[in-house]
């Protein structure tokens, strides 16, 4: 089993997207690389404290490997937009892959490459590489939070039309 933390904006919506892909086992929405132990959402909210609003997936790679976590990423967020996704804005919603291997950090500076290369975007990909230094996971409220609330306005407007990009463009890694 590996494990990565991936920042894509808002983490019910990334989270949303992970439960839903093959060879994941474990998908934890929390904050990382801040600079206050154990902070709050709130805390998180003023931007003051450095973290990012992220996903740590837990993942198999005999069923999945790191390039695929990493294609999923990159086609359910815009990862050209600096510390922004959407209406969401601050340093928080940063895109950013945080790596726990070298082997992570490769696949993940490889893609961007390719993807620069190919001008995909359109405008430079302004995704953080870096290795995670700290991790806290999120308020209980926020686990689980499009499953538990599909209906909530910002699940259906934001996290849903996520969900059916992922499973519309990797149906053979949809669960």
């Amino acid at each position: 089993m590996e494990t990565i933390v991936l920042g894509g904006g808002c983490f019910w919506c990334t989270e949303a997207v992970y439960v839903q892909v093959r060879g994941v086992t474990d998908v934890e929405s929390g904050y990382a690389n801040g600079h206050v132990e154990q902070p709050s959402y709130e805390q998180l909210c003023t931007g003051a404290t450095g973290h990012n609003e992220v996903v740590r997936l837990t993942y198999d790679p005999a069923l999945i490997s790191t390039r695929q976590v990493l294609e999923i990423f990159f086609a359910v967020h815009d990862p050209t937009q600096l510390n922004r996704q959407g209406n969401d804005v601050g340093t928080q919603y940063r895109s950013g892959i945080y790596f726990t291997t070298d082997a992570q950090r490769a696949e993940a500076e490889a893609i961007v490459a390719e993807l620069t290369t190919e001008r995909a975007y359109g405008r430079p990909i302004v995704t953080e590489i870096v290795p995670l230094a700290a991790y806290w996971p999120a308020e209980d409220y926020h686990q689980d939070f499009f499953e538990k609330n599909p209906y909530q306005g910002y699940c259906m407007a934001v996290a849903a039309p996520k969900v059916a990009k992922f499973r519309k463009t990797f149906a053979q890694l949809a669960r």
